[in-house]
């Protein structure tokens, strides 16, 4: 059945819908609504300066990293690298995408839980057995072995650390949070619980359903009750499947693809960072859709990032997708 399963999701083509028109419709009302912002912006310097603000100026922070750092490593999902890698190939590759950012901590966003079929309407696959049989889990379909637990015991010995990702379809997302925290909790290499907005009710949105203020306090109070040093990441490209003002405990990850160009990709990238400052932000890079400008580079993960870095001052996490992994670490 798993085998079964697996070839019907990888011709999904990174779980993305095939929807390059209206995103980038969006995209460019978002850029046009961030260019008119950063003009502002500039005039309100520019106005402090000349009117001899010289306190407000002083006062100014100089850019610092997010509260806990940096971190850089890979995405890692059953259909997304095949075949999937040992702890050993994950560990030496994170280690690789880390040492390019000095300072940075390796990471691996682990896709615990994914959508099962069905446009990702209903049905979650958790790629583990179920931790507490009898107990009742509405709509999720579990493996019979552990596609990750190695890994994660890998990472505990290495000082690599993991976030628990999950595609929730119409699953419910507190007991989704109790589920893979039963099963992975007990890892020292755990610092989180992440969701991936697109594939959040999409019963409801076919983007996926905004995330309002009382969900996203909840989950992170579920997953804080786990261990209170734990953060929630939310997942999307549009600002506003974000919930509008509940900041506390969330990392804003942006997972943009389709871009003509480096440039095009900051512009994008440095607006979804000016939203939601100063929280940690994070991104997704190395789509195949924007290979044909990335492959040209001497170092794609390297200059991306450093990019990134430099224009957005409250990036915590830098992510090169598990799609394109073996363009950059060769399979073993």
């Amino acid at each position: 059945m798993d085998a079964f399963l697996a070839a019907f999701l990888l011709p999904l083509s990174e779980r993305r819908p095939a929807m390059t028109t209206i995103k980038n419709q969006l995209l460019n009302k978002r850029k046009s609504m961030g260019a008119l912002i950063r003009v502002a912006a500039t005039l309100l310097v520019l106005f402090a300066v000349n009117f001899g603000n010289s306190s407000a100026v002083s006062g100014a922070k100089p850019a610092t990293s997010p509260p806990g750092g940096l971190r850089a490593g890979l995405r890692a999902s059953n259909y997304g690298i095949t075949p999937f890698p040992s702890p050993t190939w994950w560990v030496n590759s994170i280690n690789s995408m880390a040492a390019r950012f000095p300072g940075a901590i390796g990471e691996q966003v682990a896709v615990v839980v994914e959508v099962l079929g069905g446009g990702g309407r209903r049905d979650c696959w958790a790629h583990f057995p179920d931790p507490a049989p009898g107990t009742a889990r509405p709509n999720v379909v579990f493996d019979t072995t552990d596609l990750f637990e190695a890994t994660l015991t890998a990472f505990d010995q290495n000082g690599i650390k993991v976030w628990l990702q999950v595609e929730p379809a119409s699953c419910d997302v507190p007991m989704l949070i109790d589920l893979v925290m039963r099963r992975y909790g007990h890892h020292s290499s755990v610092i989180g619980f992440g969701v991936d907005v697109e594939w959040y009710r999409k019963d409801i949105s076919r983007l996926g359903k905004p995330v309002t203020d009382a969900e996203a306090q909840t989950w992170v109070l579920n997953t804080t009750s786990h261990n209170p040093a734990y953060q929630v990441f939310l997942k999307h490209w549009l600002t506003e499947k974000m919930p509008p003002t509940y900041r506390d405990g969330l990392v804003f990850i942006d997972d943009s693809q389709g871009f003509d160009s480096l440039d095009a990709t900051l512009d994008e990238f440095s607006a979804w960072g000016q939203t939601f400052d100063p929280s940690p932000v994070g991104f997704q890079y190395g789509y195949r859709s924007d290979k044909k400008w990335w492959r040209k580079l001497s170092d794609p993960p390297s200059t991306i990032g450093n990019a990134i870095l430099g224009r957005i001052p409250n990036t915590s996490d830098l992510v090169w997708v598990d799609f394109t992994a073996y363009d950059i670490w060769p399979p073993e």
